[in-house]
């Protein structure tokens, strides 16, 4: 008998709508990062008055601190989807998830170590060990609550990383306890309502951020960062949620589900194809203007998307998430599509 043969019982079936989001919230990530990559570590620091005429000024306003909060949801309702998936799947659940945790560690400190201080993926994964893991003995109502402290915490200080990626995760674990996730593609309105209320609340934040900007650092301007992150991206998944339940549907399943089912590879993927691009061009990176750096996010993007589609018409899981997949399990699973049944 072949390692594939003793199958891993099969769990839920995908959700599309999650892998639109998780594909858009790459596609932001990568424009972000390419200069902070690029830098090999260094941070792109930007000063003085906003100018409303660079792309800069409009990148921290829509795109940075924006797209990070998604992915962090989407990682809290991935955690719970899977855990009660492996309930009736394995007898010790949260020891799978608690090994899966460990490889995402070991995978982002080779990245961290070898390629970029940036990373995400090593703070993911102890926030998980460390939060979002024991958090899944809790009753669904202490979690909401906890994500609520800890989401209060980080506007509070304006720029911890732990306190909102914690609370993210809580909030995405608690969405899926409470039914939320699973009634998400059923609605319209109500998806459409909140980002219209996203949208409300978010502009007079991102006016107030760009009137605290001259000021240089300070508590107001972390503030009003930390909040118009977490209301634009809110504004983002409602307004996708939305779209996809219209005639756009097989539009965004098309641009960006093959990348959403491959993010971690191509999340990777994207640090090696930056610091390649940036030894081509040469010269610092902070100096790059914006077309520029869209140029690069761009090119990467539709590299990664074509990669994607083609490698899963044959393939049901991208390269990294199949290993990460075998590893977590501890049996091989098929890679192939109609392998394995």
């Amino acid at each position: 008998m072949s390692p594939e043969d003793s199958r891993i019982p099969p769990g839920r079936p995908r959700i599309a709508a999650l892998d639109v989001v998780r594909g858009f919230a790459l596609c932001g990530i990568l424009l972000v990062n390419v200069q902070p990559i690029a830098n090999v570590g260094g941070v792109v620091v930007s000063g003085g008055p906003a100018d409303l005429t660079d792309g800069h000024t409009w990148l921290g306003l829509l795109a940075e601190q924006r797209f990070f909060p998604i992915f962090s949801l989407l990682f809290g309702i991935g955690f719970s989807l899977l855990l009660t998936s492996a309930a009736g799947r394995t007898a010790r659940p949260r020891a799978l998830l608690a090994r899966r945790l460990a490889v995402l560690l070991g995978i982002g400190l080779v990245h961290l170590l070898g390629l970029w201080l940036g990373d995400i993926l090593s703070s993911y994964a102890v926030i998980g060990l460390v939060v979002l893991l024991p958090s899944s003995w809790l009753p669904r109502w202490a979690v909401a609550g906890l994500a609520a402290v800890f989401l209060a915490t980080s506007l509070v200080t304006g720029e911890s990383r732990f306190t909102v990626v914690a609370g993210l995760f809580l909030l995405g674990s608690a969405l899926v306890r409470y039914g939320v996730v699973d009634r998400m593609e059923r609605s319209t309105r109500g998806p459409a309502l909140l980002a219209l209320l996203f949208a409300v609340a978010a502009v007079p934040v991102l006016a107030w951020q760009v009137s605290t900007q001259a000021d240089g650092p300070s508590w107001s301007g972390r503030f009003a960062m930390a909040l118009g992150g977490l209301l634009v991206a809110g504004l983002y998944v409602c307004g996708l949620l939305a779209l996809l339940r219209t005639r756009l549907r097989p539009v965004l399943l098309a641009v960006f589900a093959p990348l959403g089912r491959m993010a971690l590879t191509n999340y990777l993927t994207a640090t090696v194809l930056v610091l390649v691009v940036a030894g081509v061009l040469g010269g610092p990176a902070h100096t790059w203007s914006m077309t520029r750096v869209v140029a690069i996010a761009g090119s990467i993007l539709a590299v990664q998307w074509l990669w994607s589609a083609l490698w899963l018409r044959h393939h049901r899981y991208g390269p990294l998430e199949w290993l990460w997949r075998w590893a977590t399990w501890l049996r091989r699973p098929p890679l192939r599509v109609g392998a394995g049944r």
